[in-house]
């Protein structure tokens, strides 16, 4: 089966995912033991995120949609349910709706200072289910205290008016089957048109499924949702604090109206003007350094399933998918593991050093020939348990990326076959699994028209940057690409590992809050080593 894309994360990347976008909760439950801890959680956030349905937004007043006052309810953990319009497209406001859904917890402390609005990345991840279930990791205490603290489901994810593709049996094949590539050498003209058409039909089922929202899920259309947000609940700038490709939201959001810029943190962040290729050039050496970083972590241990120098272990996890690739492991539930979805297991852990343990289990059990463990880390990434998939946000993904990172038709096959090249001598471990994602957004049945160009934001108020050195997801090279292209964006560095800084780094955090809730912006980058 063709690899959906091509990059190695989701951190804004243009692949379907081979790990986390919001990489807390998965440090959260994976630091857990064994798979029913896992699923439980999943099982949870499902019926947390079934009691908030069932209203209807308020009405809109023409096509003045920042005339609704959201009818607020209570709903689980003490939060607020409510739904809003927005215009399905912004240039036909009285055209058709779709509706968003947020979530909101109300300043503990009362007499809240403004909104704080928080998006934790994907793009797919549901804002409104990252509160519901994650506010303590989402956003400190101090700042719960002061602000309203909104999360929201973009369009084409969650609860909003959501993008679908295919039932859960249908998503199984596509995902982890065979796929018509099967037999056929990557990359060659037949490969190429087998992937071609095998992923011409997924989109096929995508617009048959959605419509014409299918086209209209792009990162430009959620800024205007975001600012339409920001005027339904009365302030008069955005306070906003984004992870991961959420920072791409808030990045075109301050270029678009900088004059609407209130307090805004970018952490993990995306270079703007970076396009598909250099996303999926960075992501992947940042995959594979991320992992040699572990391997020269474990080789410390004596119980490390790895031997040898680190290039010698580096090796090992680099024959281990060799092999799956030649002899797929049939796992208990009968689903079959390829290299594609062992990959997906062995990056998700790479999001945190909190999840490296979770690599010593996998190279034994797939080493002894056990995929159980690959495709609970796999099930854990797609929102997938007991066969079902709790969320769409695989679907948006890919739908939104498609708009975001148009792919250029017709497919230039040689351009490819050298960037695969490049990505094997770049990345000797993954990268050789990480070419030809060119193929899935040339297919897809919606054109997108969105261009890759750098942000200024010129007479926004200051912006802060979080960049973490050791980020496999959203290279530190993009946190300096952004601060550097924001007129008053403010580099904040966190020389660490691990993807995201706020709430792991005591300094960054520090910093952060200092920022949102007395307007502090640090005179020179801090270098925060804790």
């Amino acid at each position: 089966m063709v690899r959906r894309g091509g990059t190695a994360g989701r951190g804004g990347a243009a692949r379907r995912r081979t790990a986390i976008a919001t990489a807390g909760v998965l440090a959260a439950a994976l630091l857990l033991s064994g798979c029913a801890p896992l699923f439980a959680i999943i099982d949870q956030a499902r019926q947390q995120l079934e009691s908030r349905g069932g209203e209807r937004p308020a009405e809109v007043d023409g096509s003045d949609f920042e005339s609704q006052r959201p009818e607020w309810r209570s709903c689980s953990g003490g939060m607020e349910c409510a739904e809003v319009f927005a215009p399905l497209d912004w240039s036909d406001p009285e055209g058709e709706r779709i509706t968003l859904a947020l979530v909101k917890q109300p300043a503990l402390g009362g007499n809240p200072i403004g909104t704080l609005f928080v998006n934790p990345g994907g793009p797919g991840a549901s804002g409104a289910s990252f509160i519901a279930e994650s506010i303590d990791y989402a956003v400190g205490e101090p700042l719960q205290q002061a602000y309203d603290v909104i999360g929201w489901d973009p369009r084409g994810v969650g609860d909003s008016s959501a993008v679908a593709c295919l039932d859960a049996r249908g998503m199984d094949e596509y995902l982890f089957g065979l796929g018509e590539t099967e037999g056929l050498e990557e990359g060659s003209d037949e490969w190429i048109a087998a992937a071609s058409e095998e992923s011409a039909g997924f989109g096929e089922a995508c617009l048959d499924a959605t419509g014409p929202l299918l086209g209209h899920v792009d990162t430009d259309s959620t800024v205007r949702d975001l600012d339409m947000l920001r005027a339904i609940v009365g302030d008069d700038k955005l306070n906003y604090l984004g992870y991961s490709y959420g920072t791409y939201i808030g990045a075109r959001y301050a270029d678009a109206f900088p004059e609407r810029v209130g307090r805004l943190v970018l952490d993990g962040a995306i270079d703007p003007s970076a396009d598909e290729a250099e996303v999926v050039r960075q992501q992947t050496v940042g995959f594979e350094a991320a992992l040699r970083a572990y391997v020269t972590d474990c080789l410390n241990d004596s119980g490390c399933p790895v031997t040898g120098s680190v290039d010698q272990a580096m090796a090992q996890w680099g024959a281990l998918l060799d092999q799956v690739d030649e002899r797929p492991i049939e796992a208990s539930d009968g689903r079959v593991l390829t290299s594609g979805t062992l990959l997906t297991s062995i990056i998700t852990p790479l999001y945190s050093q909190d999840n490296w343990t979770y690599l010593d289990q996998l190279f034994e059990t797939v080493s002894d020939g056990d995929a159980d463990l690959a495709f609970m880390l796999a099930d854990f990434y797609y929102g997938r348990s007991n066969g079902v998939y709790e969320d769409n946000s695989t679907e948006a993904f890919m739908a939104i990326n498609c708009l975001d990172y148009p792919a250029a038709v017709p497919l230039d096959a040689d351009r490819m076959r050298a960037d695969a090249d490049e990505l094997a001598e770049l990345a000797p471990t993954i990268g050789r699994f990480q070419g030809f994602g060119d193929v899935f957004c040339a297919s897809w049945p919606v054109r997108g028209a969105l261009t890759r160009d750098p942000v200024t934001a010129a007479g926004a108020d200051p912006i802060l940057v979080v960049g973490t050195t050791g980020d496999p997801a959203t290279p530190y090279r993009w946190a300096v690409a952004l601060a550097e292209q924001l007129r008053s964006g403010v580099l904040v560095t966190f020389e660490g590992e691990g993807h995201t800084a706020y709430g792991q780094s005591d300094c960054v955090t520090a910093v952060v809050d200092d920022y949102f809730l007395r307007g502090t912006v640090p005179t020179a980058d801090p270098l925060c080593t804790s």
